[in-house]
């Protein structure tokens, strides 16, 4: 690779304007420094790379042999190949050469991989890595994930005695937070004898980006006790884990601070904020944040665009990306993500393929996010074949896609098919891991197709063969399928063993269970449940009501519509619409002219010639 490897001293140097070896003068020791001083300054004034080079050949032919020089403008132009070029070239590199190397490949290449081999390389030469070196190499054991590395370079910490180095100490709060060791980040933070508003951040960003939304705005609130201000940064970080917690009036607090302080409500803070009161479902503070933004860029768009279509309100995140395309702002796929779940919501297919269209043009359409995005929208547009196409077409896909394509063939009753794809996804070149997403859709695809004997063997193999604890989700999809069998001692067992409280529509799957079962014994245990969830639910009662009646308990059948009236529930009346050219017709029952009436005895008269016999065993 590239400047991977230093080689031994050179005689010959390389023309950066020729591919073959020149060989120079030695360097006169008599050279005026004036030629270096105006070399410099040139080199400070260049704009390109071009110009670059020409200042790298005149010191190459007066023998100017000041690499270091060059190296840190080269990574400012961002010119890798040339960097590594001069840098492979450089007989004996100091430590200053490494960390300009490990700086630039860290910060403007992005090659992290890189990074930790410039570091192996620079410590087998004996230079000694100080705090230059050290930030940048946690960095990029943060985004690899390499734990291993980033403990042995700790380690070497200790023994250069950088320890207590700010710069240090911050990066590494970084690779413990990002590598999930949120213990060992604590620790380091816990250890700083003399905190700066970098180290809070650190960390509080460390708890956020992990998931721990009540650590970080527990650490924000220490933070403030201990007297420190809070920045841009600080902000931002705490307003995502608002929205995260649906902490509402932490989220209006920072708002508050926003104005009180007079801090300027740019792009990332604006977002931050909507986003957050996305997340809270206050979408009427989130667009009054959003109009008062002077500037506007994608990523403020994005944010309410995405706050509309996690909220339901679909028709206003389309009607938003249509200004946005009239502003001028370029939609980007975290835009087509966020209409693409508005379009799944309300069955919108024409935008969705415009959408589809759009992404293709651009290159998007192999997007992990888009392409699954596409998928759910597709399977809930009702085109599963096209959904399915979109699928086998995705050249990568992670879990969630898998998720979304086993999801879409549940939804569409194609249990066998959902259960097949399962197989595809855990065996053979696939190999990926299922999470409890991937057992919410297959035991929804049970359900709808009545395959018990198969959701109970689904169930326990999460926890057998793939060591994921059972959650709400998959108890209430086992409920609802064994309910849907008649089997209500089963389907009442597994309620037992929830971890939560089941909630109404769980409950209420039973409960109609029970009735076309004739059970009372679990239906009196389930509607108790009910009652507590849902006093004022007419169905519950009613329902009961008619079990009791169906058993000919004509008294407890009494009873509890006497317990309804006492309560003062009243039966929400049977609504129906009727749809006519332009126009939706609402109809409520106990309501309608006379007109209407009559229409309706015509049609029960009809009903009684065809042979129809009402069923009054409840009445």
């Amino acid at each position: 690779m590239l400047g991977a490897k230093v080689p031994p001293r050179l005689i010959t140097r390389l023309n950066p304007f020729s591919k073959t070896p020149t060989r120079l003068n030695p360097p006169n020791p008599n050279q005026s420094p004036l030629l270096f001083e105006n070399l410099l300054h040139l080199l400070k004034q260049c704009a390109s790379t071009k110009q670059l080079k020409q200042i790298h050949t005149q010191m190459l032919i007066n023998s100017v042999d000041k690499p270091n020089f060059l190296l840190p403008r080269i990574i400012d132009l961002k010119d890798f190949t040339y960097a590594s070029l001069l840098f492979s070239h450089i007989p004996e590199p100091n430590d200053y050469a490494f960390n300009v190397m490990i700086r630039g490949l860290t910060t403007t290449w992005q090659k992290y991989q890189l990074t930790i081999e410039f570091y192996y390389q620079m410590k087998s030469l004996y230079l000694m890595p100080n705090n230059f070196t050290y930030p940048f190499v946690f960095i990029a054991c943060a985004n690899l994930l390499e734990l291993n590395h980033g403990r042995a370079a700790h380690s070497s910490v200790f023994k250069t005695r950088l320890d207590k180095d700010g710069h240090v100490s911050h990066s590494l709060i970084t690779m413990y937070a990002r590598c999930g060791e949120l213990g060992f980040a604590r620790k380091v933070f816990d250890e700083i004898s003399e905190r700066d508003l970098v180290s809070w951040n650190s960390m509080i960003s460390g708890y956020c980006k992990m998931g721990c939304a009540g650590e970080a705005v527990r650490l924000f609130c220490e933070m403030r006790t201990d007297g420190f201000e809070p920045d841009e940064r600080t902000l931002v970080t705490v307003l995502g884990a608002c929205g995260d917690l649906g902490d509402l009036s932490l989220g209006k607090w920072v708002e508050g601070f926003v104005i009180e302080n007079k801090l300027e409500m740019n792009t990332y803070v604006g977002s931050a904020l909507i986003g957050m009161y996305g997340k809270c479902g206050d979408l009427s503070s989130a667009r009054r944040v959003f109009d008062s933004m002077k500037k506007k860029d994608r990523i403020t768009w994005n944010a309410m665009i995405s706050g509309y279509a996690q909220n339901g309100m679909s028709d206003e995140a389309m009607v938003l990306f249509d200004g946005m395309k009239e502003a001028g702002v370029n939609p980007d796929k975290i835009t087509l993500v966020g209409v693409l779940s508005a379009c799944a919501s309300i069955g919108a297919l024409e935008l969705g393929k415009w959408i589809d269209t759009y992404a293709t043009e651009r290159g998007l359409q192999h997007d992990i996010y888009v392409g699954t995005a596409l998928i759910d929208m597709y399977a809930k547009c009702g085109s599963l074949a096209t959904a399915l196409r979109v699928f086998e077409d995705m050249p990568q896909k992670n879990e969630v896609s898998w998720n979304a394509m086993i999801s879409a063939l549940a939804f569409h009753g194609r249990a066998h098919e959902a259960i097949s794809l399962f197989k595809r996804m855990t065996e053979g070149c696939a190999s990926v891991r299922p999470n409890d997403i991937t057992f919410v859709g297959l035991l929804s695809a049970c359900v709808h197709a009545g395959l018990v004997d198969k959701g109970r063997q689904l169930f326990n193999l999460m926890s057998s063969s793939f060591g994921l604890v059972p959650k709400i989700e998959h108890y209430s999809c086992m409920v609802d399928l064994l309910s849907r069998a008649g089997l209500v001692h089963e389907a009442w067992d597994f309620i037992q063993k929830m971890p939560e409280k089941p909630d109404q529509v769980v409950l209420g799957a039973l409960l109609g269970a029970c009735r076309k079962c004739k059970n009372v014994d679990v239906s009196e245990q389930v509607l108790q449940l009910l009652l507590e969830l849902e006093p004022a639910n007419s169905g519950n009662y009613v329902i009961s009501s008619k079990i009791y009646a169906n058993l000919e308990m004509w008294d407890d059948s009494a009873r509890m519509r006497m317990l309804m009236r006492q309560r003062g529930v009243s039966k929400t009346p049977g609504c129906s619409w009727i749809g006519n050219e332009d126009q939706l017709h609402e109809f409520h029952s106990g309501e309608g002219s006379t007109e209407i009436l009559d229409v309706i005895k015509l049609l029960y008269e009809d009903l009684k010639i065809e042979g129809y016999i009402p069923n009054i065993n409840s009445v």
